[in-house]
This record gives C-alpha cells, structure tokens and sequence, in this order.
C-alpha cells in the first residue's frame, strides 16, 4: 500500500510539472495550453510512449471536478436574470444550432452503413460543443468580458440543458426499454432542470446571503462544497454535472461570486489541466488511424457547420462581423458530452467502430478549435474582417435626403 502510494505522488507530481512546463512553452508561442495537454494525455496513457498505472483514479476524479470547476466558474460571471434574457433570445440559434449540427452527424453515420441508433447517437456527438474546452478557450484569449460572449453563453446553456433530456432518452433507446421507460426517464430529467433553475432563479439572493465572504476559508470551503454537491446530485438524477454546476455559478451573486472567482480560479486551472489531460489518457493511439480520414471529414464538415451557427446567432444579437467570426470559430471544439455520448453506445453494443470515430472526431476539434479560435486576434486576419466591412458598407445605399 505504501509503495502505490509514493507511486501515485511521483506520477501525479512529474504529470502536474510536466503540464506546467508544457503551459509556459505554449504561452511563450501564443498557444493554448489545451492541444498541449491533449497530446500529453495521448502520450502517456494506453498505447502511448510511457503507461501511468498508479494516477489513474485520480486523474479520472480530477477531471469530473474540472468540468465542474470550468463551468460553476462561467456560471459566476451571469446572473440569474440576464440567463433568462439570454436564453429567451437565443433560443432560435438553438433550434438552427441543432438543426445544423446534429443532421450531418446521423446522415453521416447512415451512409457508413450504421443502423438508426448509431445514428441518434453521432447525431448527439456532432451537435454539442465541449463547454469545458470554450470556457477555458475564453479565459485563454481573455474574451470572457467581450460582447459575443454572452451569445456564446446562451449556445452552450442550450446544448447543455438539452444533454439533460438527450442523455436520458438515448439511453432508454440504447437498452430497449421502450416507449414507457424512455418518457419515464425523460420526465425525471425534465422535473430536475426545472427544480434546479426555479431555487437558482428565486432563491440565488438567499444562497449568496447565506455563504459569508468575511472568511476566506469558509467562503472557499462553502461554495467549492455546495458546487460539487449539487454536480453530483445532477448526475446522480441523469441531469448533467456541468448544468449542475453552471447553475450553481449563476444562484451566486454580489460580492460572493465575485470573491468566489478570485479563490477558484487556481483551483480550476489545475483540475481543468487534470481533465484535458485525462480525455487524452482515455485514447489509444492505435485506434485513430483506421477512422482517422473519416472522423477528418466529419470534424471539417461540422466545425463549418459550428462556425455557421455562430455567425447567424451573434448576428440575430445585433453583433459586428468580428464577434460574429469570433463566435463561430469558440463554438467549434466537441469534448465532454462527445465521448460520454460514444460511451453509452459502446456501452449497448452499437457498432465498435464508432467509439474509435468519436474519438478521433473529439481529438480532432478539440486540437484545432482553439489553435483557429485565435485567428481574429492575428493582424492579417483583422485586416481581411476590416476590408470585409469597408466593402459592405460601401455597398449600402445612403439615405435619401430629407432636407
């Protein structure tokens, strides 16, 4: 026991140096440290150049509380209100958001010549983007402040809320439970959101009151404690840990969310490093390369697809051409939700090959989300958006003159 023990503290010791090194070389070249964690992931998990046995757990409960952490932290910087606003005016991009992103994931898994259930669940893999990734993208490029960011928001609660009933039927689907069981399961998610958003809607003010920001101590212990709890309940009910948990972020306000920003951040840079590095231990490198052109055809396919569904939803917010790029190009990663979906198939003896490809697929869009997410920050770039706009506006006709 012992000897496992000194085991685990060298592993997870070289693991956490080793990201920190790997963060500073990206910074130093103006990357995102997620590829970076990614390959280190795929680097020393099963397959890779060197196996870690004895960290396993840990980074697999490190990288729950990550997702958890990333979200609960986005949920801080919105209140209640301005969800409801949000969620009230986007829910149109919503509607196109999955038209347009889980209609190639299906169509494309017919045409491998998969059944109907192989292709509910690409549908699911396709149409959600990785809310861990974009948060944590945000925060990188320091856009969490900026105007699109709340379009952004609105995207990512909707697919969120909408994992909470997908998951829950998929599921029923997958283990023929039939029409009965597949409602039943449905109905227990549909009470839970709702319970979950009235106490964060009605009661936020009351939660905040209770949680004191006088002691750092308590404040930290009290809201990481209330976070994780109300995560796992979530996902105890079939609802998802990272609505849980976002939602938590937005029953919190005042001075208390904003102390509570300033004690988690260290907290969530470290488990969020945890869990993009877990996502790429859980990945054979082996499996990739027979499903590799198509998972590429798929990723090229509906990150166009992403970048679209962006672009109509900044512009319905009265958004400029950059923010309307700028948010296309955060909403491409999949991540999370992804393989959990790949997951459950495997799980119900959907065809094998298809974890393989959601693998891939994930990989893929994970890598080169926030590697393209940096684009409008590049001057050539800006001076093509720049040029865009100058050519659109002189191509409106002025106004007719009513002097």
């Amino acid at each position: 026991m012992e000897h496992h023990t000194t085991i685990l503290l060298i592993e997870i010791g070289a693991l956490l140096f080793g990201l920190g090194m790997l963060g500073r070389l990206g910074r130093r070249f103006g990357l995102s440290p997620i590829p970076l964690y990614l390959l280190a992931g795929l680097a020393f998990g099963q397959g890779g150049l060197v196996q870690l046995s004895a960290s396993t757990e840990f980074t697999a409960v490190g990288a729950q509380i990550g997702v958890v952490l990333l979200l609960v932290m986005l949920g801080l910087e919105y209140s209640a209100d301005e969800l409801v606003g949000n969620l009230r005016s986007a829910a149109p991009a919503g509607l196109i958001d999955m038209l347009l992103n889980a209609l190639p994931g299906a169509a494309f898994a017919l045409l491998l010549g998969w059944d109907w259930k192989a292709a509910l669940v690409l549908a699911g893999i396709t149409w959600v983007s990785s809310s861990g990734v974009i948060a944590k993208v945000l925060g990188d490029l320091g856009r969490v402040g900026n105007r699109e960011t709340p379009v952004i928001l609105s995207v990512l609660v909707i697919e969120d809320l909408a994992m909470a009933f997908y998951l829950p039927l998929v599921t029923a689907v997958l283990a023929g439970l039939g029409l009965a069981g597949g409602l039943s399961t449905l109905s227990v998610a549909v009470v839970t959101v709702v319970a979950v958003l009235v106490v964060a809607i009605r009661y936020g003010g009351e939660i905040s009151r209770f949680i004191s920001v006088k002691d750092p101590e308590a404040l930290l212990l009290s809201v990481l404690g209330l976070t994780l709890f109300i995560a796992g309940v979530a996902g105890e009910l079939k609802v998802s840990e990272a609505v849980g948990a976002f939602l938590v972020g937005i029953a919190i306000s005042g001075p208390v969310a904003h102390h509570a920003t300033q004690m988690l951040t260290p907290l969530r840079d470290l488990f969020a490093a945890v869990f993009f590095v877990f996502f790429g231990l859980s990945t054979n490198p082996a499996d990739i390369p027979p499903v590799l052109l198509p998972a590429l055809g798929l990723a090229v396919l509906t990150m166009l697809t992403k970048v679209l569904t962006g672009y109509l939803a900044a512009r319905r917010a009265g958004i400029a051409l950059p923010g309307r790029i700028r948010t296309g190009l955060a909403l491409m990663p999949r991540g999370e939700f992804s393989i959990v979906i790949a997951g459950l198939a495997v799980a119900y003896g959907v065809d094998a090959r298809l974890a393989a490809l959601a693998t891939a697929y994930v990989l893929i869009t994970v890598v080169t989300g926030p590697l393209l997410a940096r684009l409008p920050d590049y001057t050539w770039f800006r001076e093509i958006i720049r040029k865009r706009m100058a050519a659109q506006r002189a191509t409106q006709k002025p106004l007719p003159s009513t002097e």
